[in-house]
């Protein structure tokens, strides 16, 4: 089977469930306002997009490493650090989204939730960009390498 394949078998295997059993492990607060009926279809939309990404992740976290681990350049920390935060910025979102709800408009839970979901993926998305720039730094460099002459890259790589 191929790898996309399975990606999408294990996004919709672990993304159902996650779409299905949301309401169920966080109730929605009684002090949550109530969607009006044409509101309805972009919350259970948006919940259809969080419970996917919850599977993509885990399809990440089970078929990426090999990947990230091959990435050029940079360290074994920094790979890491890239496989890490893509894990965290597809997995958040459903107990993100989902402790919104359960939580209501309790301002002390909302700094809560805010703080532990939204401050960790500006820095997932700053160690992917970071990671990023350093792979095409590294691409770079490749490319530059290859558009020289055999004599050019000797030369060019004698001290002095």
């Amino acid at each position: 089977m191929a790898r996309w394949w399975k990606v999408v078998l294990v996004a919709v295997l672990v993304g159902l469930p996650a779409f299905l059993l949301g309401p169920a492990l966080w109730p929605i607060s009684p002090d949550f306002p109530v969607p009006a009926p044409e509101q309805m279809p972009f919350f259970i939309l948006l919940s259809v997009f969080d419970s996917l990404f919850l599977g993509l992740g885990i399809a990440f976290i089970l078929f990426g490493w090999p990947l990230i681990r091959r990435m050029p350049g940079g360290s074994g920390a920094l790979r890491r650090a890239v496989y890490l935060s893509i894990v965290f910025l597809l997995v958040s979102w459903w107990p993100h989204i989902n402790l919104h709800n359960a939580v209501g408009f309790d301002l002390q839970g909302l700094l809560y939730i805010d703080y532990a979901f939204h401050i960790p993926l500006m820095i997932s998305g700053g160690i992917v960009a970071y990671g990023f720039l350093n792979l095409f730094r590294q691409s770079e460099v490749i490319v530059d390498a290859a558009d020289r002459t055999p004599v050019e890259r000797a030369t060019s790589q004698v001290p002095g």
